[in-house]
């Protein structure tokens, strides 16, 4: 586990006050264009095309209705607005889903960073009991040898031979999630140096946020922490200050977060930091989606993390200023799916 340093926390606060004249040359830092792809599965349009149908594609649940879109909807916020999710059968899940978009800048995935990388990530939901309800992977990857009219378009994204593979389904969707990006919002704007793009108010609250300490954790491009390798990510306790109300009120120490995974008690109420972009799109908040507001999720994080009280006007403020970090997302078309052989799914 990665934990920054109370006295790294302490130099990283102080480093990102700004005004809209050092914008430009300060720590603030925009989103990158384009999402940085492993060495071993480079971005191609064949790959982007073949990922979105899978993406898409319900038939990788064992009852044939549930897919990554259902929990990830793409055509909004790349979540899907409940407090944790339904998968197959109507199985409730235990975390409410993050936002798949910008995911491909994160350093971990899920909630609780067991998983690497987005490839990694991707193998999980369909071999979950609860999520997608295949048995294991191989039935997942039976499925869709079953679907004749999918081979062309594995070959036509790895080349010929014995290419349908859970491998390369993975590789595939992951590509298609490393254009779920949202770059040039207001904020990028003013990181890059147009002082115009954010009103005053956003620029107090943008002060107000580094000053009051937020930045110790939600910094560089995403607001989700530090640029690291891929797989080692950016971990905090929370809460840090459980005598905070808000933490009975909400009940943030029920679910023991990243020791789930680890089932290292070292690791209980540790959570990968989540990004802060387009949270205008991603209500309700935190890994149990009990909060519903971003004013609400300010004064909560200021009392659990940062043992702050904020008045009303540091809360409107800051709110303003993360409004900010809401891009223009990329137009897209639906998927056109193969046909479903008559006796695929019982």
């Amino acid at each position: 586990m990665r934990l920054v340093t109370i006295t790294a926390i302490i130099l990283v606060s102080t480093l990102f006050a700004a005004t809209p004249a050092a914008a430009a040359s300060g720590p603030w830092q925009a989103l990158p264009d384009v999402a940085p792809a492993p060495a071993d599965n480079p971005t191609t349009a064949d790959k982007v095309e073949l990922g979105k149908m899978l993406y898409f594609d319900p038939r990788l649940s064992s009852s044939g209705n549930v897919s990554c879109f259902s929990c990830h909807n793409v055509m909004e916020g790349g979540d899907d607005h409940r407090p944790t999710s339904i998968g197959v059968h109507g199985h409730v899940g235990g975390r409410n889903a993050p936002s798949v978009w910008n995911a491909a800048f994160l350093s971990s995935q899920f909630w609780d960073g067991r998983a690497a990388t987005l490839e990694d990530q991707a193998k999980g939901p369909p071999a979950n009991a609860i999520e997608m309800g295949m048995p294991n992977l191989d039935a997942v990857i039976g499925r869709v040898r079953n679907i004749p009219g999918y081979k062309p378009y594995f070959e036509k994204a790895f080349g010929a031979g014995e290419v349908v593979t859970m491998d390369n389904v993975a590789k595939a969707i992951a590509a298609y999630e490393r254009t779920l990006i949202t770059p040039n919002s207001a904020y990028d704007k003013y990181a890059k140096g147009d002082a115009q793009a954010l009103t005053e108010q956003q620029v107090r609250g943008l002060n107000t946020f580094a000053d009051v300490g937020c930045t110790s954790c939600h910094q560089g491009p995403t607001f989700s922490g530090p640029p690291l390798p891929v797989g080692t990510g950016f971990f905090m306790k929370f809460p840090t200050f459980p005598d905070s109300p808000y933490v009975t009120k909400y009940d943030f120490l029920s679910d023991t977060g990243r020791a789930s995974a680890t089932k290292d008690d070292a690791d209980k109420n540790v959570w990968r930091v989540p990004g802060l972009r387009n949270l205008v799109y991603t209500a309700p908040y935190f890994h149990n989606g009990q909060v519903h507001t971003i004013g609400e999720a300010v004064r909560i994080m200021a009392s659990t993390q940062l043992n702050q009280s904020l008045s009303d006007a540091q809360v409107a403020d800051i709110v303003a200023f993360l409004e900010t970090l809401s891009g223009p997302f990329p137009t897209q078309q639906m998927p056109r799916l193969p046909p479903t052989p008559g006796d695929l799914i019982d």
